[in-house]
C-alpha cells in the first residue's frame, strides 16, 4: 500500500535528496505546508509571515518501508533541539516538523518521540500536527540535488539506508554477532526457551525478521524459525571447516545465523541469534509502527 507522511527538516532541497535514496520510497515532492496562507511563493515564506515550513511530501510502499523506519531516518538528519534553525538556515520556514495525515500514523509519531525524549534531558523542538496544507514549490525546488549536485546541501546525504549511529549502541555480544559473524554460545540467547506472541526485527535496523507463530522449539541451543517474514540474504560459509548457508537481515546486512533443511515437517530451520533479535509483543505492534503484523500473527497457519 502507498502512503503518505510529510517531514520538514531545514532546507527541503537535502531532506528530499536524502528520502530518494531510502528503498520503498517511491516519490518525492517538496513544498510549503501547515502556513496561513494559500498558494505561497518561496519569496514570501522567506519572509516569515507566512507561517509555511519547507515539506517534503513522501510517498512510501509500506510493503518495503515502514513509517517508524522513516522516521527513524528523519531522526538521523537534523538536529531535533534546534528550533527554527537547522545547518546554516534559520528562520519559522526552517523549522523541524512531522505532518501526518491519520490518527495510526500520529500514534506512531508520538511513540517514536516519547522514546526519544525519555533518552535526554534536553527538549525535542519537533512540531508534530495534523497536516493542514501543503503546496508544491516552484519546479526548480522539486530534485534541486538531482540536477545540481554541488548545490547546497546540510544534509549528509552519505547516511541514508545506514545505521553506524544504530551500531555503535550496541552491546559486545550484539557487535560481535550482527557485525563480526560471531555466534553467541548455545542455550546462552534471551529469546532460546521464549514463547510470547510478538515480532522479532533485527536489532540494527528494525526490519521484520520473524513472526513467533513460525518459532519452534528445537535441541540445538538457539532461537528457531520455520521461514522469515521475507526472504532474507544468503551466502555460503565455508568457516569452521565446514559448508553451511549463513542468513543476514536485507535492510542492515546484519549477520543473524544460519539456515538447515532439518526443521519440523521438511521445513528450514533458520538458526538465529538471539543477540541480532529485538522482540516487539504482540499488544505494542500498532505502537510501535508494526501494526500490519497483527493480523499476520492471528491468521491461522
Amino acid at each position: 500500500m502507498i502512503d503518505v507522511i510529510y517531514f520538514a527538516g531545514g532546507c527541503f532541497w537535502g531532506v528530499e535528496g536524502y528520502f530518494m535514496k531510502i528503498p520503498g520510497v517511491v516519490k518525492t515532492e517538496v513544498g510549503y505546508a501547515n502556513g496561513n496562507t494559500e498558494n505561497p511563493s518561496y519569496e514570501e515564506v522567506c519572509t516569515g509571515e507566512t507561517l509555511h515550513t519547507e515539506t517534503v511530501k513522501i510517498c512510501y510502499d509500506d510493503n518495503t518501508v515502514l513509517l517508524i523506519e522513516l522516521l527513524n531516518e528523519y531522526y538521523k538528519i537534523i538536529d531535533p533541539f534546534s528550533l527554527n534553525k537547522q545547518g546554516n538556515d534559520i528562520g519559522t520556514q526552517y523549522r523541524t516538523g512531522i505532518y501526518y495525515s491519520n490518527d495510526l500514523q500520529k500514534q506512531v509519531i508520538e511513540n517514536f518521540i516519547k522514546n526519544k525524549q525519555e533518552q535526554t534531558k534536553q527538549k525535542i523542538q519537533i512540531e508534530i500536527e495534523e497536516i493542514k496544507n501543503f503546496y508544491k514549490a516552484e519546479e526548480y525546488h522539486q530534485n534541486y540535488l538531482t540536477k545540481n549536485p554541488y548545490g547546497y546541501c546540510h544534509v549528509d546525504l552519505n547516511k541514508a539506508g545506514k545505521y553506524l549511529e544504530e551500531i555503535n549502541k550496541l552491546n559486545p555480544i550484539e557487535y560481535e554477532v550482527t557485525q563480526n559473524n560471531g555466534t553467541e554460545l548455545p542455550h546462552t540467547g534471551k529469546y532460546n526457551n521464549y514463547n510470547k506472541k510478538g515480532l522479532y526485527v533485527d536489532i540494527v535496523s528494525g526490519e521484520p525478521l520473524f513472526l513467533s507463530k513460525d518459532k519452534f522449539q528445537s535441541t540445538c541451543g538457539w532461537p528457531s524459525f520455520t521461514k522469515p517474514i521475507k526472504e532474507l540474504t544468503e551466502k555460503i560459509d565455508k568457516s569452521h571447516s565446514m559448508i553451511r548457508t549463513e542468513v543476514r537481515s536485507k535492510k542492515a546486512d546484519s549477520h543473524l545465523g544460519h539456515v538447515f533443511n532439518d526443521g519440523p515437517n521438511k521445513s528450514n530451520r533458520y538458526c538465529i541469534n538471539s543477540a541480532a533479535l529485538r522482540f516487539i509483543p504482540f499488544e505494542q505492534l500498532e505502537k510501535e509502527g508494526y501494526g500490519k503484523y497483527k493480523k499476520l500473527l492471528i491468521e491461522k497457519n
